[in-house]
């Protein structure tokens, strides 16, 4: 029986534990319009993401797999805001109707969103190639969010965690290459299912003075706090955090590059007075210090005797005109 938009979205996402109602939710799917209600004092915090297939994830992504990292990839941006989650919404555009694949799709999606604390409160659906947009909701209080202005000249300039991984599992994701399972599966699962740093995010309010999320590849996403902030930042080539499965799975300098410029990672960077170090570093001990805020403008990459070598690519752009 083939389904038609109102019962797609009853069967396979309305009845999902994560659409049941909430903190902060006050009226879920059902209506013209969801009602969030942030806590008295706070801000709502606001962001949409598109991933088109053959772009952001590959032809015939696993299901499952891609309804938990088309949220993780929207929910990453209320962390890097600092930002406590609320709800989200799905606007979802499908060639065709196969159960099958909606079933495990939203299976991920509702496993994405209960180990995030998100509601899912409406969306939309549509026919056309396969394409996901969330809008993401969360709540931080009123002068406290995180922004890209504001780093400072001997700030540190700090990151989540380990680098690259997700660039470095490309190669698998799209079949190029084959590893034993120590190594494929963490790269694969931080590929997939790369886990929002809310913790962190909330860590840094009023210690931070920038931050963002790294999507675009590290260096990239350094440039955008340094544009807003109207400053420098150096970072030590030396000091960047590479996983020992990475370090297995590529040579040294594609390792490096994954790091640099891959993208996809999904951690906080971020920049902080040195007196906030310890204390972000008791709750998140995978923080790692890898360079300095300086007066200037631009980002540069220094090696050990502190020559720039600074790579010509910086990140992954849309649009880019090709040579």
């Amino acid at each position: 029986m083939a389904l038609g938009e109102f019962e797609l979205i009853r069967r396979f996402f309305a009845a999902a534990a994560c659409a049941r109602p909430g903190s902060g939710v006050t009226l879920g799917i059902g209506d013209d319009c969801a009602l969030l209600a942030p806590p008295a004092g706070e801000q709502l915090a606001v962001s949409t993401d598109t991933l088109v297939e053959g772009v952001h994830f590959p032809r015939n992504a696993p299901p499952a797999r891609l309804g938990q990292r088309a949220l993780a990839v929207a929910a990453s941006d209320l962390a890097a805001m600092g930002a406590a989650p609320l709800g989200f919404t799905l606007a979802l555009t499908l060639p065709e109707v196969n159960a099958n694949w909606l079933q495990d799709f939203a299976q991920g999606l509702d496993t994405m969103a209960q180990s995030c604390g998100l509601r899912l409160v409406g969306g939309d659906t549509t026919r056309g190639p396969l394409s996901l947009t969330l809008t993401v909701f969360g709540s931080v209080p009123v002068g406290q969010a995180l922004t890209r202005a504001g780093a400072r000249p001997g700030d540190l300039v700090c990151v989540g965690g380990t680098l690259g991984d997700a660039a470095g599992a490309l190669p698998l994701v799209l079949g190029e290459r084959s590893a034993n399972e120590a190594v494929a599966g963490p790269l694969l699962s931080h590929y997939w299912t790369p886990p929002p740093q809310f913790t962190l995010g909330l860590a840094l309010r009023g210690k931070a003075t920038a931050a963002l999320d790294i999507s675009d590849g590290l260096l990239a996403d350094c440039g955008h706090i340094a544009t807003a902030s109207g400053v420098a930042m150096r970072i030590e080539q030396s000091r960047l955090p590479l996983s020992d499965t990475l370090r297995a799975f590529l040579p040294a300098a594609a390792a490096l590059e994954a790091a640099l410029s891959g993208g996809d990672d999904y951690r906080l960077a971020f920049t902080l007075p040195a007196e906030h170090l310890a204390a972000v570093v008791s709750l998140e001990p995978g923080v790692r210090v890898i360079g300095q805020v300086l007066a200037g403008e631009g980002v540069c990459l220094v090696d050990e005797q502190g020559l720039d070598v600074t790579p010509g690519q910086r990140g992954y752009q849309h649009f880019r005109e090709r040579p």
